[in-house]
Parts: structure tokens; sequence; C-alpha cells
């Protein structure tokens, strides 16, 4: 009997110690099970502030209301908003936030939107400025008829302003008191020196000196080599003479005439103004930013409306030193040849510089660059479908391409077209979510168009192309019209529009053409389509009375 009992002892021993271990084994799983709260908090993201649901540029600290009642959204750390769920806040895929975030759009939305990039180079910035100018006169060619003496205006040979005339061409007929006696002591001198040809050498020397004095004098008037030589040989005195505009150009116009027949002029008094328009002046106001690319001596084309067949080719002579603070332009002076006198001063002209770049720059072209106001965005082609945002820093700029002074390497592809469908506003963020918002699982629902990677990337794509073109960026609400407002709005009560986050409400819109309610009366039901033309105006692009369905028929609609 004690071998039995003994053995029957022993077994009540282990299946005690089996029991004790079965019930430790079973304790020992909830210990994790008690830091799961833990480690579930932790990746629970932060907020950091809350946004303008308008996408206006207001944040708050704290919870809070717009002027229209709709709550602020959150952003969390790492640059996710409400709604992106912590699967998107741990993906940074999901993102899109500059300098850490990457955009993925499918191989088949490339293809449908026409998303094209082109790799960054270097090249010559080539630019052509345009301008406005005016033609003037040269003012080189400008002369002045201003007689040295006191004098009588007997007679005018020139009567007209606009008249052209010649070097040589007799002006007026001048009688001056001082003409008539230098011309006597003149004709004296002549005489003396022919009388005393068989004096002494200091007579006659001196009676030359005194002949060559007159003849000095008269030259000095503006009496011509033709005339002297006349005076000379006759050895009268005349009591008028024709004066002559032999210092002036030919081919000249009379600018301006004050000469009156029997007028009084005193020494020094212009009586006409003659400039020569075989070459001209074009005054070309150059905007202050693009003064930096003029050079003297680079080439110009002038276009006249006048002759819009003909192009007159000159150069830059000189750039003013001086800016006209009212427009915020430079004068720049081109010489242009104007042999026909098809240039009238005071003609309006279209100038366009050839402005040649120093040396080779690195390059994108103008339309990979999304300009915000404050900075520059372009995005970054990492591969196939996968963007990158880049802040980046610019210099100059010609007609179709932008140097790059930070933020791009020499053969990095960048998008040039459709780059708005992936906008940047003030972060990249913000701009994606006007054009669609996140979703749990790091969908991003863009009228189809840009969806970064995720777990249900492919669903989402798929619905959003279902909702919309990739081209729209209107969002469709129905609702009712309640009132035409005398400031051109309408008033509107829609219901929730869920692209747009925004809850059922009434609200004031603008319309982008009055015939849009053309016909339809306050109180009806419509179909509306809203674009927002800027940040926080929102605008109805299209509104249709919803069709009323047939009294007998209760389901109708359904």
């Amino acid at each position: 009997m004690k071998p039995i009992a003994g053995i029957i002892i022993g077994a009540v021993i282990l299946l005690g110690v089996g029991a004790g271990g079965y019930w430790l084994g079973t304790r020992t799983p909830h210990v994790p099970t008690e830091a799961a709260p833990a480690v579930a908090a932790k990746k629970e993201p932060k907020i950091l502030y809350y946004r303008n649901p308008m996408g206006l540029a207001d944040t708050s600290p704290v919870p809070k209301k717009d002027s229209m009642g709709m709550d602020y959204v959150p952003v969390y750390e790492g640059g996710d908003e409400a709604g992106s769920g912590s699967q998107a806040a741990s993906s940074s895929s999901g993102q899109a936030s500059i300098g850490s975030a990457q955009v993925r759009v499918s191989v088949a939305k490339v293809q449908k939107l026409g998303i094209r990039s082109e790799p960054a180079t270097m090249r010559m910035l080539d630019k052509t400025l345009r301008a406005a100018g005016r033609v003037e006169v040269n003012e080189r060619n400008i002369h002045n008829i201003a007689p040295k003496f006191e004098g009588w205006i007997e007679k005018l040979h020139v009567k007209t302003t606009g008249e052209p005339v010649k070097k040589g061409q007799a002006l007026f007929d001048v009688y001056s008191p001082e003409l008539v006696s230098a011309q006597r002591e003149y004709a004296i001198a002549v005489q003396g020196v022919a009388a005393l040809k068989d004096a002494d050498g200091d007579t006659r020397q001196s009676m030359q000196k005194l002949a060559e004095a007159s003849l000095q004098r008269l030259r000095n008037w503006d009496i011509s080599e033709q005339q002297v030589k006349e005076l000379a040989l006759s050895g009268t005195t005349r009591r008028s003479l024709t004066f002559n505009a032999f210092h002036t150009p030919v081919n000249g116009i009379v600018l301006e005439k004050k000469a009156l027949e029997g007028m009084r002029f005193m020494p020094g008094e212009m009586l006409y103004q003659i400039a020569d328009l075989s070459s001209v002046w074009v005054i070309a106001d150059v905007f202050e930013q693009d003064i930096a690319l003029v050079k003297t001596g680079a080439k110009a084309k002038v276009k006249i409306n006048a002759y819009p067949d003909k192009v007159f080719e000159g150069a830059i002579t000189y750039v003013y030193p001086t800016l006209n603070p009212a427009t915020r332009t430079i004068p720049v002076r081109l010489e242009i040849a104007n042999p026909h006198g098809l240039l009238k001063p005071a003609m309006f002209a279209q100038v366009e510089i050839s402005a040649i770049g120093e040396g080779k720059v690195l390059t994108v072209p103008v339309s990979a660059v999304i300009d915000s106001g404050t900075r520059q965005i372009a995005l970054v082609q990492l591969a196939e479908g996968l963007f990158e945002p880049r802040e980046i820093s610019l210099g100059r700029r010609s007609d179709n391409y932008v140097e790059v002074l930070h933020g791009i390497a020499e053969g990095e592809r960048v998008v040039v077209a459709a780059n708005f469908l992936i906008d940047a506003e003030s972060n990249l963020k913000a701009a994606l979510g006007g054009i669609g918002h996140a979703h749990p699982g790091g969908t991003l629902e863009a009228q189809g168009s840009v969806q970064p990677a995720g777990e249900h990337a492919g669903h989402g794509a798929q619905d959003a192309a279902e909702q919309a073109k990739p081209a729209a960026v209107g969002y469709q609400a129905d609702g009712t019209l309640n009132a035409l407002n005398a400031d051109g709005t309408v008033s509107v009560t829609h219901g929730q529009i869920k692209m747009l986050g925004w809850p059922g409400m009434t609200m004031d819109l603008a319309l982008a053409n009055p015939s849009l309610v053309t016909g339809i009366q306050p109180g009806t039901a419509i179909t509306f389509e809203i674009v927002e033309r800027k940040p926080g105006e929102w605008v109805i692009t299209r509104l249709h009375a919803k069709p009323v369905a047939p009294s007998g028929n209760p389901h109708a609609g359904h």
C-alpha cells in the first residue's frame, strides 16, 4: 500500500507543478499587452497648428472657426493634415512637404495628364528686351541760324516751317548799318592798297593789314566768300546783303522759324532752327529690372505702326544715367539711319534689343518654375512617376529659360508641363490640399491627377478618375439659389462638398458670368460648379436648375 500511496502523491505533485506552469504561461503574454497602449500613443501624430479651411494664409495654435462657421483644419507633425491618419503620417510617400516628401503619380496618369519633364542644362541666356520708344531729332544735327550783328529783315526766301533747305541756300535779305560800315571800310582799304603800290614797304604793309582786318570782320559775321569776292571786285558798298545758310547741313528742314519780313533782330537772336533728318534717334524706355542686360553697341530692331512691313535696324549709342520714378524705366538711345525720311519726330516705336549672355549658366524652362511670390519651387523627377518638390533660387531670365542658382543640379529632370497639378503655395501639402485631400492609407484625390504612394493608391486613382476629368479644377455641388444680390453675387445654400471638406452652409458666391442665372428664380434647386480664382475667392462657373420631377411619380429622381 505504501508504494501505491507514494505513486499517487507524486502524481498529484506533478499535476500541481504543471498547472502552475500553465498558469504562469497564460499570464506572461499580458506584459507586452500593457505596454501596447504606450507604443500606440507614440504613433499618434502631434498637431502643430490649425490652418484656414479655405486655403487662406491664416493659422491658429488652437481650434477655431472661420467667418462662415467652418472648422480650421489641423496640421500634424510631418506635414499631414486631418484625415491622413497615423499610417499616412508614418509613410514618407504620403507626405508632400518641401525637402522630405515625394509625390508619386501613376504611369497612366502621367500619360493622360501630359506631364512632361526636361533636364536642367547649361546654355547661354540670350534674351530679347522689348520696350516702347519714340522717334526724336538727332541733336547733333540741329543748327540755329542766329546772326552775329544787328539788322532788319527786308525779304524772306524761306518762309515756312518744315520747308527743306540746302547748304548755301539764301534765307533772307538783311540791312545792317554795321554791315554797310564794314563793307565801306573794306572797300577803302582795298583801294588804299592799290594806290600805295609804289609806296615804301611799311606803308603798304599797314594798309594791307587794314584791308585784311576789314575782310575778317565780314567773314566773322557769316558773310559768304562769294559775296566777299564780289565786294572786292566791284569796290562798291551794297545797302543789303543776302544771308545764306552755308553753315546748315544738306537736306535739312526748318523745325522752327521766327523770322518775319521787316522785323528787327539783335545779335545772337535765333531766326531759324534747321535739322538734318537723314539720321534720327529712337529713345526707348527700358524697365529697371532689365537695364543690366543693356550694353552700348548692342543691336536693336525698331518697328513703326505706320510701316508694319518694315524693320529699321540700329545700335544702342547711349544709356542715360537717370531713371524715371513714375514709370521705373531708364531711357536708352538708339541711332537709326533715315535716308528716305520715313521716320518722323514724335512717332511711337516698338523696340527689340538683343541682350546676349556673358557665358553659359544652368537653366530650366520658365514653365518649370512655380512662383508663389515669396519663393520659387520646381518639381524634380526622381524616377518614372516619382517627383520631389525643390525650393530653388533664380537668376537672370530669357524668353524661354531662367537661370537656376541653387536647388537643382545639371542633368536633373524637372516637370515643365502639368506641374500645376502638384502645385505649391505656402507649402506643397497645402497646395495639394487645394487640388484634393489626403485620405487614410496615403491616397491623395486630386481631380484624378496625383496620388502619393500608399496601400490604396490604385483604388483612389480609379475613383478620382471617375469623379472628374484630369484638367478640371472645379468642384460640383447641389443646393438652392436663395437670392440674387445687388452686388452681382448670389446667395446659395449647398450641401456638404467632400472634395473641399466643406460642410453644408449658406454663402455668397460670385458669378463668372451674370448670364448663368438668367431665367432661374430664387428658391430653385440648382447644381453648380465652383472654381477658386485666387486664394479665398470662389466663383461659380456653371449653374443649372435641377429638372422638376413630375408630381404624379413620388419616386422620381430615385
